[in-house]
């Protein structure tokens, strides 16, 4: 029988780790530490909670039919600050609540609805709100809490974003791409008039491919130094950039992977989070001794860690195999949804597959109770394309070994944790470079024996939707069933529908607009291929979608009907994916279901 003829009571494991609840990393109030605001999915959908640690309350703060889950906290925890949109079309205003309950109020009066281009709140309850729309490009406001109209102190067509505002206000650190190369920021300090103390850009104009990211001022009053991330060494890693001084010291951090940083509380040292070859962890580096002290975290991925005042560490921690908790480095689970633990899963097995642009990593995972293979096999494809696949639990692909099927993620180029260069090397061959790497893993899957040739389903959201529909239509004999999640169909028409920051992202890979690079657009765009497409393919979208829009995917679609191609399409009323839990396992059912009956 198909999975959805179930009843309740016959709950399969691969749907409890859907519903099973489950807490995100907490973010606590700078100077309140005891408050904290948390994502949790225990009512069957994700929102945003505040807890209390000093009495135990906690208390769910929004109720949305699609969901919530962007939002932070006032440095003293007196608000709760939250993004507002309209059913997952991110397209909204701020607005803020009492941390102890009570009515929603704009937070940003006189500023109209846009795209979040970043959020920094100072002590004194000033705001500083990053804005993105199609007309004006990235706009940045100062907004008062006297009441007084915001005041824009930056503007560009190209996108930027505020990245952090010092501990005493005074100084606000922007990330932007005014030199047109979206995929590497340069760096601008200025103070809240909009005046620039200091700049940073290794891209040198965009002439290089070297970019920054603003990582935190120094919590100490006064203190003008700002932890900035680098590629200078082909890798993601901090170093420290003294804005009043001009000064750069770098930091002796050599561990293979990218390195990223935040402070600890008091300023005395960095906690360091370690990616390398699909697995993460936690590092101790005190900036006076410059002792570089590992962080005790079992093997998996750390998906988020923070400081606290006392020197512990709490942290996010998963593995293929176990769902994720929140940890301490003090001993136990910090936070925990009540209700059934999700089921555990099967851990996956490393892969290096020699491709066309090097060596390729990929992680595959067998189905327990199925005989020994070849098996049906999906090869679910990340999305991003700046993403990688990590030892990290996911109810999706346990979804599958559960049902006998192998799955193999991978890592192709234009994924992050392998160097710079890997990360750039997918511009303007756009999409065809990933499926050269995911092609090379097909083969050794199937040499190998894991993989039936026969039974190979094609499947992703967002850019893993992308590379499914493409793959497609460009490697029609390799690919029995496709399943592709909002994904981009028709590359011209979502270019010029979607979100302004998505439109210079893709400026960048493409070397232009379509108008500028036509050939490039087509080469890379699945509606070029769409009448090679043979394999079965089911298409879900979601109808608000500001990333890969509707428009686009009708279009696809219609080629599809007109020439009579086997097609499926599921469109459902939210944005780019679902917080609804129920919906997800509806969409992970028709899209199982679907496999089976063409597979069969």
């Amino acid at each position: 029988m198909t999975t959805h003829e179930m009843t309740e009571t016959e709950t399969p494991d691969w749907e409890k780790r859907f519903r099973a609840p489950r807490v995100g990393l907490p973010e606590w109030a700078e100077d309140a530490p005891d408050r904290s605001l948390f994502v949790s999915n225990a009512t069957g959908t994700y929102e945003l909670y505040a807890w209390d640690r000093a009495t135990g309350t906690r208390r769910q703060a929004t109720d949305r039919p699609n969901g919530t889950t962007d939002g932070t906290l006032s440095p003293d925890g007196e608000w709760i600050w939250w993004f507002s949109d309209t059913d997952g079309d991110e397209f909204g205003t701020w607005v803020r609540q009492p941390f102890t309950g009570g009515d929603d109020r704009p937070a940003t009066p006189g500023l109209e609805p846009s795209y979040p281009a970043g959020l920094a709140i100072g002590r004194d309850g000033t705001a500083v709100v990053g804005r993105s729309t199609d007309e004006d490009g990235t706009t940045i406001h100062v907004v008062r809490p006297d009441g007084t109209a915001p005041v824009e102190i930056y503007r560009h067509r190209e996108s930027a974003g505020v990245g952090d505002l010092s501990r005493d206000g005074t100084l606000l650190a922007i990330e932007h791409t005014e030199h047109g190369d979206a995929m590497h920021s340069a760096l601008r300090v200025v103070t809240l008039d909009g005046t620039t103390v200091a700049e940073l850009d290794d891209s040198k104009g965009g002439t290089e491919e070297l970019g920054l990211e603003v990582l935190g001022f120094a919590p100490v009053t006064g203190d003008t130094r700002l932890l900035v991330g680098h590629q200078r060494r082909g890798r993601w890693e901090p170093m420290i950039w003294d804005v009043a001084a001009g000064t750069e010291e770098g930091l002796a951090i050599d561990l293979p992977g990218d390195v990223a940083a935040e402070w600890y509380p008091d300023g005395s040292a960095l906690l360091i989070e370690h990616s390398f070859e699909a697995r993460s962890e936690l590092w101790r580096y005190d900036l006076a001794t410059r002792a570089l002290t590992r962080v005790d975290t079992p093997a998996g991925t750390v998906s988020g860690a923070t400081a606290r005042p006392d020197g512990t560490v709490e942290y996010l921690w998963s593995s293929a195999a176990q769902p994720s908790s929140v940890r301490s480095t003090a001993g136990g689970i910090v936070l925990d949804a009540p209700g059934m633990t999700a089921p555990p899963s099967v851990p996956v097995e490393d892969a290096w597959v020699e491709g066309p642009g090097g060596r390729i990593h990929a992680l595959a995972q067998r189905p327990v109770g199925h005989g020994d293979g070849p098996f049906p096999t999906v090869f679910e494809i990340h999305g991003g394309p700046t993403w990688h696949d990590s030892d990290a639990f996911t109810a999706t692909p346990a979804a599958w070994l559960d049902h006998g099927f192998a799955v193999v993620r991978v890592n192709y180029r234009g994924s992050t944790g392998y160097g710079r260069e890997w990360t750039d090397a997918l511009k303007h061959r756009v999409g065809l470079i990933e499926l050269e790497d995911i092609e090379a893993v097909r083969a050794w899957a199937v040499d190998s024996g894991l993989a039936d040739p026969a039974r190979l389903v094609l499947s992703g959201g967002s850019w893993g939707g992308y590379l499914t529909l493409l793959g497609l239509g460009t490697q029609p004999d390799l690919w029995a069933v496709g399943l592709a999640a909002v994904p981009v169909a028709d590359y011209v028409t979502a270019y010029h529908d979607e979100m302004e920051a998505l439109k210079a992202l893709d400026r960048t890979l493409f070397g232009g607009t379509p108008e500028e690079v036509p050939d490039r657009f087509a080469a890379s765009s699945p509606l070029t291929y769409v009448d090679a497409v043979r394999a079965p393919v089911h298409i879900a979208a979601g109808v608000n979608d500001p990333r890969c829009p509707i428009r686009q995917i009708d279009n696809y679609v219609d080629r599809l009907a007109a020439r009579g191609a086997v097609h499926q399409v599921y469109r459902y009323d939210a944005g780019h994916g679902s917080l609804v839990v129920e919906e997800r396992i509806k969409q992970v059912r028709m899209e199982i279901d679907f496999a089976l009956t063409h597979l069969s």
